[in-house]
């Protein structure tokens, strides 16, 4: 179509005439709206642009029980599993500065527990009191889940609408 024409048969719909392809033999025009045209534009740039990982913390004590454990190492996993490093921070209080092996050994725990979704980016390091440890994610086809969350079966989820429901 002739610019002249193109230009007349934008006025006429109220948008504008928006050249797409410049470079292009002859170039390629649009009749759209240009404030529509240019968020399209910034939001499609916006998404295309990397997100980067983001940082989650998980935090731990010397004497932490067995199910709290599980259920913070899940956590960890989740966050893993969605591609985000995860700085592991154990924090002593009082006393239990006079036994900080303890607090070594239980980060030994939670890295050789998370060894199959992470790697160590930084070592365990002592801080005053808190020890604080690194973990990245390893790529998809490599991470293995060993805490997944317990699954419901269909006997469980039924008595708890049944429970719910009364």
């Amino acid at each position: 179509m002739k610019l002249s024409d193109a230009l007349r048969k934008a006025q006429s719909l109220g948008l504008d005439v928006v050249e797409v392809a410049p470079t292009a033999n002859p170039p390629v025009c649009k009749i759209v709206a240009l404030g529509k045209f240019r968020y399209d534009i910034s939001k499609h740039e916006r998404d295309k642009r990397p997100t980067g990982a983001r940082l989650k913390e998980i935090k731990f004590r010397v004497n932490i029980d067995d199910h709290d454990y599980l259920t913070k190492i899940r956590h960890g996993e989740d966050f893993l599993d969605r591609g985000n490093k995860v700085r592991v921070q154990l924090q002593f209080r009082g006393r239990e500065m006079a036994h900080q092996e303890f607090g070594l050994q239980l980060m030994e725990r939670v890295r050789d527990d998370l060894s199959g979704m992470s790697q160590v980016e930084t070592e365990p390091k002592i801080t005053g009191r808190n020890v604080t440890m690194t973990l990245s994610p390893l790529p998809a086809n490599r991470r293995k889940r060993r805490f997944s969350a317990p699954a419901k079966t269909a006997d469980e989820s039924e008595e708890a609408g049944s429970a719910n429901g009364s």
